[in-house]
């Protein structure tokens, strides 16, 4: 079975900085290391931390752009890079302990894009995929996991039968909904065709509708003035 390949060594910070950019990216370091320490205890406190965090790291993406006019394939991988992508990769944990779903995806996307052999990022994104409902999105994935990431075998395995149970257990909800609609729907036209219909009686004179059998013909009368 294949296993990951380790990632290449980032670039060293104090090459990429300058004295003041270095403050800059210590402080959203330590929040960072904030953050993760308040991540299993409190997410709601740790997304707090990462976001600010990123503030400070994003603004140094801006200052001082290393290799901006390259691909991200072919731009050198640096230390910034590195804790960008720790501070997504974290933010996408968070979002799932508190099952917000499409936040899970979009901060484990900006993860990938850092890093496309982040297996956790992936693993994470499969999931939530999973709880929204998109088994057949997640599936491909979790598969393709079980193949690059050799060590996390059996925890992948798991959550893709539980997946898979959750998938088939909402086909089960949604044909159950479906039959209740369509016995609705039949119960409705049986209903009207065993309504009798009105009966129409012609006299001479204008027709009239009547819910009750017609008089005779003795009792009703259109009478000449």
């Amino acid at each position: 079975m294949a296993t990951s390949t380790p990632p290449p060594t980032p670039l060293p910070i104090e090459g990429e900085l300058t004295p003041q950019q270095l403050k800059t990216f210590s402080t959203g370091k330590e929040l960072k290391d904030a953050g993760d320490k308040l991540f299993k205890s409190d997410p709601k406190e740790a997304l707090k931390k990462y976001h600010t965090s990123l503030l400070y790291f994003r603004g140094l993406t801006r200052t001082n752009p290393v290799g901006a006019n390259q691909s991200t394939d072919s731009k050198p991988k640096s230390k910034l890079d590195e804790e960008l992508g720790k501070v997504y990769s974290n933010m996408s944990a968070c979002h799932l302990r508190l099952s917000s779903y499409e936040r899970t995806i979009e901060t484990a996307d900006k993860a990938l894009q850092l890093n496309k052999e982040n297996y956790k990022a992936l693993f994470r994104k499969a999931k939530a995929l999973g709880e929204l409902g998109f088994f057949e999105k997640a599936e491909p994935i979790l598969n393709d996991l079980l193949t690059k990431n050799s060590a996390e075998a059996s925890t992948i395995k798991i959550e893709l039968e539980s997946l898979r149970a959750k998938d088939r257990e909402r086909e089960r909800k949604q044909n159950q909904k479906l039959r209740g609609f369509l016995k609705n729907k039949e119960k409705i036209f049986s209903d009207a065709e065993d309504k009798p219909s009105p009966q129409i009686e012609i006299v001479d004179g204008p027709s009239r509708i009547v819910d009750e059998p017609a008089p005779s013909a003795s009792i009703v009368e259109i009478k000449d003035e």
